[in-house]
């Protein structure tokens, strides 16, 4: 081995063991967890300027980990072209934060389409992979190191599957792009799809066991495309007995939905999911519990975080999670103008403590005072689902407060209605979302 083969592999180890020191220390400090996550905030070359200074302002942060970017890093007008795919890996991997990437539906799946340039979406999907997942780092000029599901044999091709912990709480990455997972209604064999559906159960099914075993706190499972929480299984009894076809297209979510009841079963702990969505958010997100079982009951230990930033260039969602707060998960809507008059006017108080009321207007996720446990079917087989179902009979009380009786994180405008909030509830002033 030549000497600068020895200092380079000597430099890597000390920056491994400086990282894991240092994520011990914040572990026994009690350090509250942070990270950003955005979402299409590249859309054409006009927002990469912007972009770059969102980045910035994050990576100004102390209180941020890591980035989770959930899709969508170029717009659906874009051709997929080498050279747009290398401009915003470059971008990306300026960030001085890590930034772990997860792929939405103009990254790949759009692109069989005439403005997108008429490309196979299979071989782009392909390229992706090889140009910003090449090795088990994630972007940016600190890098996490992640566990890929192309590290077995089985999945060798699904590197953009991912998974990593930080300080008891568990993190999936996965690639489940809009409209309907990309589920072709065409004939013929739906192999792509059919591919990544067994190893997004796999992966999500795996590491959901793994995060029990390790104990971890709390599940966070990130993805890009809305599965329609409003379609679920359910179990009939004389379904057998009918002869017409339904004409509703067939779920592609519904692996998904399947493998996130069983994973909330296994895991037991609180479990989140964050997604896109194009429905209109005011406040930039959407907190419920939308995942029902297939007899219809509500899996109680789940709690959605949909995500729809009025000016994704600009904002992003902070998440905030403690070890010892009750509840462990605060959010809120942040952005660049928000974060440069916190640079000018000193530095943001702490998170508060257990028993302190919050100083910032972080939006609570409950946590459950016991493991949870998935409801028991009190229902006939063949009940239809009403949309006004109420939570399931259990031998548990509910482990997370329904929204409409948790405090907002961000007011609306004067014409807007508060998320989670009845249209008569009062309204604030609005610092968090920005103009």
């Amino acid at each position: 081995m030549s000497g600068v083969s020895r200092l380079t592999s000597a430099a890597t180890i000390f920056a491994a063991l400086l990282c894991g020191a240092i994520a011990h220390a914040h572990a026994e400090s009690g350090t509250p967890l942070g990270f950003a996550v955005i979402a299409d905030a590249l859309s054409r070359p006009a927002d990469e300027a912007p972009v770059r200074r969102m980045l910035d302002a994050i990576g100004r942060d102390a209180n941020i980990a890591f980035i989770v970017y959930d899709g969508n890093f170029k717009g659906a007008a874009e051709p997929c072209h080498d050279s747009i795919y290398q401009a915003r890996h470059d971008l990306l991997d300026a960030s001085r934060t890590p930034l772990v990437l997860l792929l939405g539906q103009h990254d790949w799946a759009d692109c069989g389409q005439a403005h997108a340039g008429a490309y196979d979406p299979v071989e782009r999907l392909d390229f992706v992979r090889q140009l910003f997942f090449a090795d088990a780092s994630s972007l940016g000029q600190s890098p996490l190191t992640l566990s890929r599901e192309s590290d077995v044999a089985r999945f060798r091709t699904f590197r953009e599957m991912v998974r990593w912990q930080a300080q008891g709480v568990a993190f999936i990455g996965l690639n489940v792009p809009s409209p309907n997972n990309h589920y072709l209604t065409a004939g013929g064999r739906n192999g792509e799809f059919e591919d990544r559906a067994v190893a997004t159960t796999f992966w999500l099914e795996h590491a959901a066991e793994s995060a029990r075993r390790a104990d971890m706190r709390a599940l966070v499972i990130i993805l890009q495309g809305d599965p329609d929480f409003s379609r679920y299984e359910r179990r009939e009894r004389f379904a057998w007995l009918r002869f017409s076809r339904s004409n509703q297209p067939r779920d592609g979510f519904l692996e998904l939905k399947r493998s996130l009841v069983k994973a909330a079963e296994a895991f037991r702990g609180p479990v989140i999911v964050i997604h896109g969505t194009d429905a209109p958010e005011l406040n930039g997100f959407h907190i419920d519990q939308p995942l029902r079982n297939d007899k219809g009951l509500i899996v109680t230990n789940l709690t959605r975080i949909a995500i729809a930033f009025r000016k994704p260039q600009s904002q992003w969602l902070e998440v905030q999670s403690g070890a010892q707060w009750h509840p462990p998960f605060r959010l809120r809507v942040r952005n660049v103008h928000e974060a440069r008059a916190g640079e000018t006017s000193g530095p943001a108080s702490e998170a508060p403590a257990q028993s302190s009321a919050p100083s910032l207007p972080y939006y609570p996720v409950p946590q459950p005072t016991q493991p949870a446990s998935m409801p028991r079917n009190d229902l006939p087989a063949s009940l239809p689902a009403p949309p006004t179902m109420p939570l399931p009979a259990s031998d548990l009380p509910p482990i997370l407060t329904p929204p409409q009786s948790l405090p907002p994180i961000l007011p609306a405008p004067a014409s807007g209605v508060q998320n989670g909030a009845p249209p008569t509830a009062p309204k604030g002033n609005d610092d968090d979302s920005g103009p």
